[in-house]
């Protein structure tokens, strides 16, 4: 399936990018995170489980257990505090 990937802020600059498009066959959000995760390097780092990332689905704050849908919009960012 076919998803769209939007990366904010700190990991937006990690990876170099602010959106793509990804075929994939992750089950859950986790699932998605792994696989961005085994392409190494900028995103080993950017996206590493030991670093605090958010993660929102079609536009909706979610856990990573949750199932991914075929033709959705991923969001990856770092926790943002407000002052």
């Amino acid at each position: 399936m076919t998803i769209t990937l939007r990366y904010f802020a700190s990991i937006r600059e990690a990876v170099g990018q602010s959106t793509e498009q990804l075929d994939t066959t992750a089950p859950t959000l986790a699932a998605l995170r792994d696989e961005l995760i085994a392409r190494g390097g900028v995103w080993a780092t950017g996206l590493a489980r030991g670093r605090a990332v958010r993660v929102a689905l079609n536009q909706t704050m979610s856990d990573e257990a949750t199932p991914l849908p075929a033709q959705a919009e991923v969001a990856f960012f770092p926790p943002v505090t407000g002052g």
